[in-house]
């Protein structure tokens, strides 16, 4: 066979950490090639844009490397126009309590759901014991099956959702159709551009500012950090719970980065731990379907959510990770105030989630057609495996079992959870909103 590898990698990720991954999976790739007679071309570097890629169309396999998180535009672009096998091999890290210095499961992620939109089969492996015979020859992605939700059906209420920019190029994940969704669920959408939400945040009155300066300054830690980008990050909480008032607001979701960071120069990732804990759901990236997802969750377990990543698996457990926004009531011991592990920027909340039941969720959109993703599980108690706000769950049916229904589903790569056991009730939500289910830990 002729593999031809594009590493795919971004700057904002631990680089020299990267390399030494990517160094690791080259040789291991190398040596198997090697001793079957196989022809490896393509990067030895890590790709850092799309305009790095060159494709070799003569390979029988484009195998992409997801070394760190990345966007998933070029990787989709150069699947698509590739006539052979695709495959993608995602590089694992420790759980060390540090710095999410990859987040490559979570790239795997969203490409896999950009794949299921374009219709593109693909084959995938994760971590370094990645099986490269059945990765290169072995079966696609197989979707598993959806089910009718058996169970009386349950209205939702009809939302009206603030979206506050654009989503970040590449995150098909976060795209929505307003007529779509209006016909699923009876939500209206008003967007609003990020711009009015800085300019907002900049002339709220201190009074409005005030009761979310006295939260951040009652965290541990809040001292060390910046000041200015303290008193930036508590006007943008103030200023999206003015927007929620004013507009009648029942969920929003935010463009985050980079331009909170760039342009305006304090974190929104604070902000969104204090509004979700007084149950106003803020999705990032401009996830509609994830304020959505947000919303009806609420109010089935009638408890703040959090929208989370899924950032690694092991046979045993996942980890649901978000830069530093989970409700502090989800929090096992005292909450920090931090600063973003990418950006450097005040303020994030930190902590490992508490144990106890919890419920995952998802209004999803994969392969193009709506449905509900349900699964349930236990968070163990467990040192934080990354800093910002994280949990290492146990589901119902094992980690391997979740992640592999996750990829090979093409979720999207955000999910919302709710501590208490919800299943049942979100099956007749998928039965109000007639849509069938998922069920991710069957």
């Amino acid at each position: 066979m002729h593999i031809h590898v594009l590493p795919l990698a971004r700057p904002t990720f631990d680089v020299p950490y990267a390399e030494e991954a990517l160094a690791a999976m080259r040789a291991r790739l190398d040596a198997w090639a090697e001793a079957g007679g196989h022809r490896v071309t393509g990067s030895d570097a890590l790709l850092m844009g799309a305009e790095d890629g060159a494709l070799d169309a003569s390979a029988d396999v484009l195998l992409i490397l997801q070394v760190t998180f990345t966007d998933a535009g070029f990787a989709t672009a150069a699947a698509c126009g590739f006539d052979g096998r695709v495959a993608v091999w995602a590089a694992r890290e420790p759980r060390a309590g540090g710095r999410l210095r990859l987040n490559a499961m979570c790239g795997l992620n969203l490409l896999s759901h950009a794949l299921g939109l374009a219709g593109r089969d693909f084959a995938w492996a994760y971590g370094e014991a990645a099986d490269l015979d059945a990765l290169t020859t072995g079966p696609l992605a197989d979707r598993p099956p959806l089910a009718e939700a058996d169970a009386a059906p349950r209205p939702v209420r009809a939302l009206r959702i603030g979206r506050i920019g654009a989503h970040p190029d590449g995150f098909d994940t976060c795209r929505y159709d307003a007529g779509a969704l209006k016909a699923l669920a009876g939500a209206e959408v008003e967007e609003i551009p990020l711009p009015d939400l800085f300019d907002r945040a900049r002339a709220v009155p201190e009074e409005a500012v005030a009761p979310y300066a006295a939260k951040a300054a009652g965290l541990v830690g809040a001292g060390e950090l910046d000041a200015g980008e303290m008193d930036r990050s508590t006007r943008l909480a103030a200023a999206l719970d003015g927007l929620r008032a004013e507009r009648r607001f029942d969920a929003m979701a935010i463009r985050c980065w980079p331009e909170t960071f760039t342009e305006y120069g304090g974190a929104v990732c604070g902000p969104v731990s204090m509004l979700g804990e007084a149950r106003v759901p803020c999705a990032c990236e401009a996830d509609v379907y994830g304020a959505l997802t947000q919303s009806i969750l609420q109010d089935v377990a009638d408890a703040p959510v959090f929208l989370a990543d899924l950032v690694d698996a092991d046979d045993d457990t996942v980890v649901a990770w978000h830069c530093g926004q989970a409700p502090a009531s989800m929090a096992a011991g005292t909450p920090e105030a931090t600063v973003h592990t990418n950006r450097r920027q005040a303020l994030l909340y930190q902590f490992a989630l508490r144990p106890g039941r919890v419920t995952l969720f998802r209004v999803s959109q994969a392969n193009g057609a709506p449905h509900v993703a349900l699964a349930t599980g236990e968070v163990v108690d467990a040192p934080m495996a990354f800093t910002g706000t994280s949990g290492t769950i146990r589901p119902d049916g094992g980690g391997a079992a979740f992640l592999r229904t996750l990829i090979d589903a093409r979720l999207e790569h955000h999910m919302a959870l709710a501590y208490g056991d919800h299943a049942a009730a979100l099956r007749g939500v998928a039965a109000g909103l007639g849509v069938p289910v998922l069920e991710m830990t069957a």
